[in-house]
């Protein structure tokens, strides 16, 4: 007979031996390092300056790409990196609107980065009009937050293939910063000089990173060192 109790069916299955590995690998050698810095952010708690909007793609971990330390970013993880619009009703869930309401208002971070990255499936998944998942279309109906920065770039040519998906991925970030703005309590800190919102690119397959110029718009190279003379900060 089928056992109709979900938590003893997860009670029963294996914790992935991998994340075991990888666990006594960090006990042993990441907390040992910083094991002062733990028991200083368990006693005052977090307070960090920046706050990034990344995507759940496993291949972009934005404490990683930066080389964070314990308490440095605070992390908000979704599909595509998508900020929504300001909705104050009571009718929805809104995970990323609860999470950035934290770190601004409870936090008080000052700065907030939109993280995208090249070869983004939820960016694709919309361009390409792929059929839902599940019944529930979640990721569908979640990816429609991005039809303001499609129009923007006009109808789709076939003929510009991956170009197209990348000059998206690009306007989902721009659409998500005014998105951010629509948020009360952000435009009023940004406009006191409180609090800056910035936009960024990682590239994959490269390991480049471009920042997006307030000035300009554009997505410029973070930096001009190359791939065989990496910086190392200092923790």
């Amino acid at each position: 007979m089928q056992d109709s109790n979900p938590a003893a069916h997860m009670a029963r299955t294996p914790f992935p031996e991998r994340l075991m590995t990888g666990y006594r690998s960090f006990l042993g050698g990441h907390f040992a390092s910083e094991r002062s810095r733990y028991e200083r952010l368990a006693k005052a708690g977090q307070k960090p300056e920046i706050m990034m909007i990344g995507c759940v793609d496993s291949r972009v971990s934005p404490e990683a790409i930066f080389d964070a330390a314990p308490g440095e970013i605070l992390v908000v993880r979704n599909v595509a990196n998508l900020v929504p619009p300001w909705q104050p009703d009571r009718d929805s869930q809104h995970s990323t609107s609860a999470a950035l309401e934290f770190g601004v208002q409870a936090l008080q971070i000052r700065h907030i980065v939109v993280l995208g990255h090249a070869f983004c499936g939820g960016i694709r998944a919309y361009a390409d009009e792929q059929a839902p998942l599940s019944p529930g279309d979640f990721i569908g109906r979640w990816m429609s937050h991005i039809a303001p920065a499609a129009a923007s770039l006009g109808p789709r040519d076939p003929k510009d293939g991956n170009s197209y998906l990348r000059r998206l991925e690009f306007a989902s970030i721009e659409n998500s910063l005014k998105n951010l703005m629509s948020f009360p309590w952000i435009r009023a800190r940004v406009e006191r000089g409180e609090l800056e919102l910035h936009g960024a690119y990682f590239g994959v397959a490269s390991g480049r990173l471009m920042v997006r110029d307030p000035a300009t718009g554009r997505f410029e190279p973070a930096a001009s060192e190359t791939l065989d003379e990496p910086v190392r900060r200092a923790r």
